[in-house]
């Protein structure tokens, strides 16, 4: 009796596979994804409901802390501390596809990709980056954080995700760089603006609704832009909506290990799991190699190389430039980068054009005469200021 209890127990998880392979398009094995529960601000139990929440959905969750629940593997460790260095253990021996946890030492070059619900139209968005550095140089480091987040969005499902820039320091110059990337035949699907002067780099209200699929920035406004989305309704202190700050992405990075933050609620940690079971099963690693080969074979290290000699080094005396005299100025020269505007100003100032810098509604300007605004516009995209 009881070997056909277990044969029976065989039949029926044989089924359940193959019902769940059907409803999914994936056969095989559930992806098998551990959770640090311990050191969360809303206890252990707030993390022991993810799990639950989770595996409901058809993840094989194994929870690492000192709760048990009846479906869910524990493996029982004294504090948080020791829970982290035991799921380090189990993804490098891979125990486990993946991990989701509150705090990762990822190195320089790796920066996690969030995910959240955009308020205005509950549109799901991928938030390029949210924690770690992609690069010591702002730029370079926002090119890169483009890439991470296609390679997020395509393992998530989407297949051909649009991209935008937040409109922050950097973000022109960044813009120039994957223009460059594209021309090189790189295949970015540019985001445009719901705001009526268009663009690529978008404002505050693209945000709100979502306007592309991945969302460019820097980590530290990433990181903010997470935590008022996922918290807004609740006053801060619980995050309620989301996806959390997501998995650690860089070149020839293999390790799936996801982002939560100790004020993430349940439904957040539970939906961080799921986000990182559909990357085991969208093959992260895979899209990842295939879209560095991509930009690399566009130009992508040649164009940041390029990017950085342009540059000019921290203290370096600039040439002084005599102001032409003043003259009445009503043309505007958009989509220059704040960090370039005075170094923009100086070659229309050399070339004996006078100009005033200038702060509108859609970021940094140069305010010229209409007589001089078609010669300002090309000596000031000749010197790379604008693309």
């Amino acid at each position: 009796m009881t070997e056909m209890s277990n044969l029976e127990k065989t039949i029926a998880k044989a089924f359940l596979e193959m019902a769940e392979g059907l409803e999914t398009g994936s056969f095989g094995k559930k992806p098998r994804i551990a959770l640090t529960g311990m050191g969360s601000e809303h206890g252990e139990e707030n993390a022991m409901k993810a799990a639950v929440m989770a595996a409901a959905k058809g993840v094989d969750v194994v929870y690492i802390g000192s709760l048990e629940h009846e479906g869910i593997e524990t493996v029982h460790v004294a504090n948080d501390e020791e829970g982290h260095k035991k799921m380090e253990e189990m993804v490098d021996k891979g125990e486990v596809d993946g991990a989701v946890t509150m705090h990762f030492p990822f190195p320089i070059g790796v920066s996690t990709v969030g995910r959240t619900v955009t308020p205005a139209k509950g549109k799901e968005m991928f938030v390029a980056t949210t924690t770690g550095t992609s690069s010591t140089d702002r730029v370079e480091g926002m090119v890169k954080n483009a890439i991470y987040g296609v390679i997020a969005a395509k393992a998530s499902g989407v297949e051909n995700p649009s991209v935008g820039i937040l409109n922050v320091d950097g973000a022109r110059q960044t813009e120039i760089a994957l223009k460059q990337l594209a021309d090189g035949g790189y295949n970015i699907n540019w985001a445009i603006s719901g705001r009526a002067d268009g663009g690529s780099v978008l404002r505050g209200n693209d945000v709100l609704q979502g306007t592309p699929d991945v969302l460019v920035t820097d980590s530290l406004t990433g990181n903010i832009l997470m935590k008022m989305m996922s918290s807004f309704t609740t006053g801060g202190s619980f995050e309620s909506v989301g996806f959390g700050y997501g998995p650690g992405i860089g070149q020839g990075y293999e390790k799936l290990v996801l982002i939560v933050s100790r004020a993430s609620g349940a439904p957040v940690i539970a939906n961080a799991i799921e986000y990182a079971a559909q990357l085991v099963k969208g093959k992260i690693f895979e899209v990842s190699k295939n879209e560095f080969a991509a930009a690399d074979k566009a130009g992508l290290k040649k164009i940041l190389e390029a990017r950085k000699a342009a540059a000019k080094p921290a203290g370096e005396a600039k040439e002084e430039v005599k102001v032409p005299p003043k003259e009445v100025v009503t043309a505007e020269i958009t989509g220059i980068d704040v960090l370039d505007l005075d170094d923009a100003a100086a070659v229309l100032w050399k070339a004996g054009i006078y100009c005033e810098t200038g702060m509108g509604c859609t970021g940094p300007m140069l305010l010229v005469s209409e007589a001089n605004e078609e010669k300002g516009r090309e000596l000031v995209k000749a010197a790379g200021y604008i693309g």
